[in-house]
């Protein structure tokens, strides 16, 4: 066998090794969680089953990194969108506020996806390690993006998933494959992303530490000078940076905060939308009213019916199964 032969042979092995690891980890992730839904049968760790294409779903994410078994998605942040499914993953590095939705599943093959919650101190700790610091340049510092999985971090998640059956095996193999997973990731094609973001100092570091004051202070005024002069950085480059790494920028990021939570404490507490306008910051009933129907396609009230009426009709859905045929219901609000 001559050297092309080889690396052919070795090709065809390690592509028949992928769509094996595929298919099994399909198949454990489908017995796992037989119901739509989301389940988190290991901390940190959850998994998603869909047996329908969804509308958007708002909601902020952690970040994480994700891997589709079955199916596809798409992720909405801010003006950008990325589409992902079993061939690539998704890395995301800051708390966002996104809309996603599964745009392909069906009952006989329903979307089936994992997701692994990244700590930062985890990743700091394995980037000290590498010894490797963060990039200089040009490197891409958006904080999600999608790229392509490899045979590695396929293998590894395909191992971790299989921990959830071996429970006795848990406690001493999850966290050495998490590692593993965390420095894949470092020595993959998203590394500099994920190296920049963590790392001390630099603007990335600064952009993150914005990003946490909007939250926690997202139904207070937002002053960009007072939180540029804070972080050491200048207005207008605080503006810049900020959109670069979560497409938005920092006033756009604060109002899908702000709506986001009216939203949910609509939901969750039966209030007026004057009221829950005014708790997450709003003073002017009928501006809020504007921006909640741009952001989600119709007036508070009226969207929140929808929300309701949904997920009664889901729980009669369910209720008119057949008894071996049912299925747990979660709407998903983010």
């Amino acid at each position: 066998m001559n050297e092309e032969d080889r690396r052919e042979a070795v090709t065809e092995r390690e592509a028949r090794r992928a769509r094996a690891n595929r298919e099994e980890l399909v198949e454990r992730i489908a017995k796992t969680l037989q119901a739509d839904g989301v389940i988190e049968p290991m901390k940190g760790i959850f998994l998603r089953r869909s047996s329908a294409p969804s509308g958007l779903v708002h909601g902020v994410a952690d970040p994480a990194f994700c891997v589709i078994a079955q199916g596809n998605k798409e992720i909405v942040v801010g003006e950008e969108r990325f589409r992902y499914d079993p061939s690539h993953y998704l890395l995301n590095t800051v708390e966002l506020p996104i809309a996603s939705h599964v745009i392909e599943a069906s009952r006989e093959q329903p979307y089936l996806s994992f997701r692994l919650n990244l700590d930062p101190v985890l990743v700091g700790s394995i980037i000290v390690e590498t010894g490797q610091p963060a990039p200089k340049g040009s490197t891409d510092i958006r904080a999600i993006h999608v790229s392509s999985l490899d045979a590695g971090l396929l293998d590894a998640t395909l191992r971790l998933v299989r921990l959830l059956d071996a429970p006795e095996e848990t406690r001493v193999l999850a966290p050495l494959v998490t590692r593993e997973i965390v420095f894949r990731l470092l020595m993959g094609e998203q590394g500099g992303r994920l190296r920049r973001l963590v790392a001390q100092g630099g603007y990335a570091s600064r952009i993150a530490r914005a990003v946490e004051r909007i939250r926690n202070d997202f139904d207070q005024p937002l002053s960009i000078d007072s939180l540029a002069q804070e972080l050491g950085m200048s207005a207008s480059g605080l503006h810049h940076q900020f959109k670069t790494v979560t497409a938005m920028t920092p006033l756009q990021f604060q109002k899908r905060l702000r709506l986001q939570e009216a939203r949910r404490i609509m939901l969750g507490e039966d209030i007026d939308a004057a009221s829950a306008g005014y708790r997450v910051g709003y003073e002017d009933a009928a501006h809020f009213n504007r921006e909640y129907k741009r952001l989600f396609g119709m007036p508070p009230m009226r969207d929140v019916g929808r929300l309701r009426e949904a997920a009664r009709a889901s729980v009669r859905k369910v209720e008119n199964l057949e008894e071996g045929d049912k299925v747990s219901v979660r709407l998903e609000i983010g």
